[in-house]
């Protein structure tokens, strides 16, 4: 009786590390379109974008060299205003439109010393076509859009869903994305994705 007894605390005991090891090793995935994993722009340091979970995110494809890259600006600006209330700016460097030829370095002393670009800024990748990265492949898919050009908007609501996309000519100040972000962010993050 007490050797079964004793089998059974030990069994117990290995069991509960035994299951938080393997939660660990296999996290729950996070909602929708932040299911998605790239390197920092900075260190190439791997960046889940589950982070984002339960926030609004607007992705945006950048540039060094384009007419548009003056927004970097205005992205930054909404990062700052909208922040504490659960804005994030995502952008995604690409030489798609032939743009950006610079590495990842270049790109974020150029962000942060011309802009101060503080929003999470990650390496260069491909944002059209069968190149596309995972993320912008999936905004592509739900928008029925890949960005024409440089600055193209995607808002992502806090339930990791699209709600909208704006070409590169909507500025970060434009009215219409401001008040579509205004809206997005008076939704309650939902359960336990909440940050």
């Amino acid at each position: 009786m007490m050797n079964a007894l004793l089998r059974l605390m030990l069994a117990s005991a290995l069991a509960v590390p035994a299951s938080a090891a393997l939660a660990q090793a296999n996290p729950p995935a996070c909602a929708g379109l932040y299911n998605h994993q790239f390197k920092r722009l900075q260190d190439d340091a791997p960046q889940n974008l589950c982070q984002y979970d339960g926030k609004v995110a607007l992705v945006v494809n950048t540039a060094s060299y384009c007419g548009y890259t003056s927004q970097y600006e205005g992205l930054e600006k909404l990062y700052a205003k909208y922040r504490e209330r659960g804005l994030v700016v995502l952008g995604f460097p690409s030489n798609d439109f032939e743009q950006e030829p610079g590495e990842s370095k270049q790109i974020a002393d150029f962000c942060f010393n011309t802009y101060g670009v503080k929003f999470p800024m990650f390496s260069k990748s491909h944002v059209k076509g069968d190149q596309a990265n995972p993320l912008y492949q999936a905004l592509a898919r739900d928008s029925g859009t890949a960005p024409r050009w440089n600055f193209h908007k995607y808002l992502v609501g806090r339930d990791g869903k699209l709600v909208a996309n704006y070409p590169s000519r909507v500025t970060p100040e434009d009215k219409s994305l401001t008040a579509a972000i205004e809206r997005a962010l008076q939704q309650a993050p939902s359960g336990p994705r909440a940050r």
